[in-house]
């Protein structure tokens, strides 16, 4: 109500010299990308010609009159903008989430490193969630301690950037926070759960691990059948003293 007695003088001359604006100039396309703009005085500013500040002198009127009506076309309430704003904002992450990624093994030469040319071609199914592969690395540290342990592939490729191990700037070594893992010198040994996998130790069997997603289990003794839907390669490679893979085709359960 404080707005009208305010305009009444000037509502005349500013609409129509927002009138004269809209057939003089063509109209913004501020609907294309709502996204361009921070705030809902951004939106209303970008509305606001060099004439409409000529004839109105302030930035505060001409947007108010924008937001009352007074420019021809739609313009969107405060509402309206935050409503639309956050809707674009949406579509702009689900895009994001659904472009293709770059691959850290993309261009790698790995001609002479058997271990990693194996984790290149694994990469992309691995992050697609098509494949989760379990990895049994033996070797030593930077201490000179033989270690081994499974790494749970998935886990380590979204928890890390793997370039640097495809650029051989970095060795993959087990970690005590992977799914087991055993240092020879100090035996100190740890086993931990993955978004992937459960680990299922058994007297008779040993070290299992239970896929959560179609609750098939992996059997890593090399004397028994890895299990259902898991192929067991034994990696031929000077990079470790022994690596072993364990790939699973996960399926949804029905």
């Amino acid at each position: 109500f404080w707005l009208k007695p305010l305009l009444r003088g000037t509502l005349g001359v500013a609409s129509a010299a927002m009138a004269m604006n809209d057939s003089d100039y063509p109209q913004h396309p501020y609907e294309d990308s709502i996204e361009r703009f921070t705030t809902y005085e951004d939106y209303l500013d970008f509305q606001i010609t060099p004439q409409d500040r000529f004839y109105l002198e302030e930035d505060d009127l001409a947007r108010q009159l924008v937001e009352i009506g007074c420019r021809k076309g739609e313009v969107l309430s405060r509402e309206e903008f935050a409503a639309r704003r956050e809707a674009a904002e949406n579509a702009k992450k689900a895009r994001l989430q659904n472009a293709p990624k770059v691959l850290a093994s993309a261009q790698k030469d790995l001609t002479d490193f058997p271990f990693l040319r194996h984790l290149a071609c694994r990469e992309e199914l691995v992050r697609n969630g098509k494949l989760s592969t379990i990895i049994f690395i033996r070797d030593t540290n930077a201490k000179g301690q033989e270690i081994s342990g499974y790494i749970d592939y998935g886990h380590r490729l979204k928890i890390e950037n793997f370039e640097p191990y495809f650029e051989r700037k970095k060795r993959l070594l087990p970690r005590p926070s992977d799914l087991s893992f055993y240092n020879w010198d100090t035996q100190h040994s740890t086993s931990n759960e993955s978004p992937s996998f459960q680990v299922m130790p058994d007297h008779e069997q040993g070290l299992l691990f239970k896929n959560k997603r179609d609750r098939k289990v992996i059997n890593v003794d090399p004397k028994a059948e890895p299990g259902d839907n898991t192929k067991r390669l034994d990696v031929a490679t000077n990079e470790y003293v022994q690596v072993v893979m364990f790939d699973h085709m996960t399926r949804k359960k029905s």
